[in-house]
């Protein structure tokens, strides 16, 4: 499953590097982008733990970038 996200706050490009690269090292992640210039991120991960998945998304990229709230797509 592929799911995009609107990132906001997020402040340079070698900050959605680092997101992109700790997102990809997450159990259950095939594939991850993310994009400073667009503020967006796509996640491709197991369909089953997609939510249990994204709550790991959100405490890595906190870990990077404090400020930056990732936006779920409905």
């Amino acid at each position: 499953m592929t799911k995009r996200f609107k990132l906001v706050d997020l402040d340079c490009a070698n900050c959605a590097a680092k997101m992109e690269e700790a997102i990809k090292k997450i159990d259950g992640v095939e594939d991850a982008a993310v994009s400073f210039i667009a503020q967006k991120m796509t996640v491709q991960a197991d369909e089953a733990r997609f939510d249990h998945i994204m709550d790991q998304v959100e405490k890595a990229c906190r870990r990077v970038e404090p400020d930056c709230k990732i936006i779920r797509y409905s």
